[in-house]
């Protein structure tokens, strides 16, 4: 599993980071998400940020490449 994120289609509201902060962070100057670890070990709280994100800027790649 890889994760990616569009940063120009997030909102800034903060559940990746809230949910999965092991993989993701929120940047202090403008708000947006931002990747922490593409692969991290847990895939459950990562697809519960993806589920809980309103913009749909995260992604994961099954295939891991």
């Amino acid at each position: 599993m890889r994760i990616s994120v569009d940063r120009e289609r997030c909102i800034g509201s903060g559940m990746c980071a809230l949910l999965a902060p092991e993989a993701f962070d929120q940047d202090e100057n403008d708000g947006r998400v931002r990747l922490l670890d593409a692969r991290p070990r847990s895939s459950s709280a990562v697809r519960e940020a993806l589920d809980a994100c309103p913009s749909g800027a995260l992604h994961i790649d099954e295939s891991g490449d």
